[in-house]
């Protein structure tokens, strides 16, 4: 597996690349954001860690122009720990937000736990005949082949953006609340900020399925309670 390295920080990007090669990781570090944008055109990348705070292109530009073109998980490791960036870093696409200081032990679990996720997002085992797929409301889900549409146009999503509509549609009808979602999509224990990783996920896939014509309201909030999908 290759892993993008991202981070000025010159003792703490070769930490991180200790600890990884340690578990047979294939290792690409850089302390600069073009360097490693150039090394995403040439190289097959399976996981990016990168640091916010950059000399020269901020991570959150780095992880806005990865998204354009893959899906390969991106956590951000950054010293800088208000709620806001985290926000900001989730709504463009990163899948988990690491701060300074940090135990690189964890790190290396949620490298694990991301690439675990995104090996079964893209080779999921096979499943029984028509529990595979989800087809109503406008809306097809193939979770063998992780392809989703939409009234008819197909929608670029994350693993876990992809966990959270197949979820709440595999549920229909039943409201399913923030604890429940964070606890079953990410699998971690539930505190308070999940709640606002949980609303940042959900507002992206409202925009990703209302296209040019704003948010969708396929997703329904029931306030006080949780997210629901009509049945």
């Amino acid at each position: 597996m290759n892993i993008l390295v991202v981070d000025d920080e010159k003792e703490i990007a070769d930490v991180i690349e200790l600890y990884l090669q340690n578990d047979q990781y294939t290792v690409y570090k850089f302390y600069t954001g073009e360097e490693a944008l150039e090394c995403i055109k040439t190289t097959k990348i399976d996981l990016a860690i990168l640091d916010i705070l950059l000399p020269d292109i901020d991570g959150f530009e780095i992880l806005k122009q990865i998204r354009e073109s893959y899906t390969f998980p991106v956590i951000m490791l950054t010293a800088k720990t208000e709620d806001i960036d985290k926000i900001t870093g989730l709504t463009l696409g990163a899948d988990d937000y690491i701060p300074k200081p940090f135990n690189p032990m964890e790190l290396v679990a949620r490298v694990k736990a991301q690439l675990r996720r995104y090996i079964q997002y893209n080779e999921g085992p096979a499943k029984e005949e028509g529990d595979e797929v989800i087809d109503f409301g406008g809306l097809f889900l193939d979770r063998t082949s992780h392809e989703c549409i939409y009234n008819e146009k197909p929608l670029t999503l994350t693993p876990i953006e992809f966990d959270i509509l197949w979820l709440l549609c595999e549920n229909r009808g039943k409201v399913i609340s923030s604890q429940e979602l964070f606890e079953k999509v990410w699998h971690e224990k539930y505190y308070k900020n999940s709640n606002n990783t949980v609303m940042v996920h959900i507002r992206h896939l409202r925009e990703k399925m209302g296209g040019s014509s704003g948010n969708s309201d396929f997703i329904k909030t029931v306030w006080g309670v949780g997210y629901k999908v009509e049945a």
